[in-house]
């Protein structure tokens, strides 16, 4: 059986690591797992390349990333409910009526944070660095964990309002609000924050925005790669690196793709010997 990750660019993507760790610790030899370069535009012309035959002869799952979540979402034959809420798909599943849509992002959030903060962990107010479509799934993560607020502080603030529709639309109805970056007042209604997840590049994490948010009780880059990123290094709290949430949302693709529980350490330890070895770079790793 086969299975990939998918985006543009991919070759940085440590998913195949990850998934072909736990081939080998589960002793799964007719499993492989590869990535392919497809450019924003290209996905449903590769989908269709691979065939549809079932049973499937050889593709099982896809894993996708930017910038084909929203073409994943076009083209699956049905969405689950929480792909449907987040409004993207990263995780494509052939059955027996076509490809099924899936997200494994927001649920690899939660469980990212809940690992590092612990399962009873709870917040009431979480702010969230940028307003792109990862501020979403984590924004919706927040709400999860019973956030009843969430800011949001973007470079431009015009431009998320989707962002901020596709928060609200979470069942617990939290008060999503909006402010430039730069925001760091103690009067702010960002004081008082109980998580802060950073969706912003490591370049653009600017000392003032450090100071101002690395004693937040829970600090959540999604960056992982350079690490530790500026804001991490600094935090004397619980740290939630990007890491931790690529493996949880890896462990969920696995056992949708295989129907068998993931071996979580050895794909963690297969992640952080693939990240110790490579060369620090100033840039974010899409997720």
């Amino acid at each position: 059986m086969k299975c990939a990750v998918l985006g543009d660019p991919i070759d940085h993507s440590l998913s195949p690591t990850l998934h072909q760790a736990a081939y080998a610790e589960l002793e799964m030899s007719d499993w492989s797992y590869t990535s392919t370069r497809v450019a924003a535009g290209g996905l449903a012309t590769y989908v269709a390349d691979l065939g549809g035959d079932w049973p499937p002869s050889r593709w099982r799952g896809l894993s996708v990333t930017m910038p084909l979540k929203r073409e994943a979402y076009e083209l699956a034959r049905s969405i689950s409910p929480r792909a449907r809420l987040v409004g993207a798909v990263n995780t494509l599943v052939r059955s027996s009526h076509g490809w099924v849509g899936d997200n494994t992002d927001l649920p690899g959030a939660v469980a990212a944070i809940r690992e590092r903060a612990g399962d009873g962990f709870s917040c009431s107010h979480g702010v969230v660095l940028g307003a792109g479509a990862t501020a979403a799934s984590t924004g919706l993560a927040l709400a999860e964990l019973g956030a009843s607020r969430i800011t949001l502080l973007a470079r431009n603030p015009g431009a998320a309002g989707e962002t901020i529709e596709m928060i609200s639309r979470h069942r617990s109805k939290p008060v999503v609000s909006v402010l430039p970056l730069e925001a760091a007042g103690p009067e702010s209604v960002t004081s008082g924050a109980d998580v802060v997840v950073s969706t912003v590049p490591a370049k653009a994490q600017t000392p003032q925005l450090v100071d101002r948010w690395a004693s937040t009780p829970v600090v959540f880059d999604v960056v992982y790669d350079p690490w530790p990123s500026p804001l991490l290094s600094v935090t004397p709290g619980v740290a939630v690196s990007g890491l931790d949430l690529l493996v949880h949302q890896a462990v969920l693709q696995f056992e949708i793709f295989t129907g068998r529980p993931a071996p979580l350490a050895a794909m963690r330890a297969a992640g952080e010997k693939a990240l110790a070895s490579r060369e620090s770079s100033a840039e974010p790793i899409p997720v």
